[in-house]
């Protein structure tokens, strides 16, 4: 049995959903093949508002929003992460939904992404490995693990 994995959302990604659902959702209502040239094109648009409709609907639906994880160090979604990887490169990001927004610069990866998910419970410190989609593996080392919205504190 499938299990449905809360999603952790900043309140600006919860608010930009929220407002492309009630949008969608007013076209839905509003919409007509008025002044569309072909039916076929005017079928396959609603077939993916439809399909974004409910994508929306059930990110929604599984939303944590707003609510800081534990600042304990260990990876998980809401938290803030520098990495160094195996080739001198560091990097800092957000463990969340990728929404589409610009988070002060902050790059953001899904905690179901390979890094995500290879770091997803990791404490400071640790190494963890991961496969590209080249077929290699990649080394990571999680530096730094923070609550989103304390991660410009004490920034290296």
């Amino acid at each position: 049995m499938a299990t449905t994995q809360r999603l952790w959302l900043t309140q600006h990604a919860h608010d930009r959903l929220r407002d492309e659902l009630a949008e969608l959702l007013d076209h839905r209502q509003g919409g007509s093949a008025e002044g569309t040239a072909d039916d076929q094109d005017f079928a396959t648009d609603a077939g993916r508002r439809r399909g974004r409709i409910r994508e929306i609907q059930e990110l929604l639906r599984n939303a944590v929003v707003g609510e800081a994880p534990p600042d304990d160090g260990i990876a998980e979604p809401g938290m803030v992460l520098t990495v160094r990887f195996d080739y001198d490169e560091t990097e800092t990001f957000l463990l969340g939904a990728r929404d589409g927004s610009d988070l002060d610069g902050l790059t953001v990866y899904s905690p179901d992404s390979p890094l995500g998910a290879a770091l997803s419970g990791a404490k400071q410190g640790e190494q963890r490995t991961y496969c590209v989609p080249n077929g290699g593996t990649v080394r990571v080392t999680l530096v730094r693990a923070v609550p989103y919205g304390r991660h410009g504190a004490g920034q290296p």
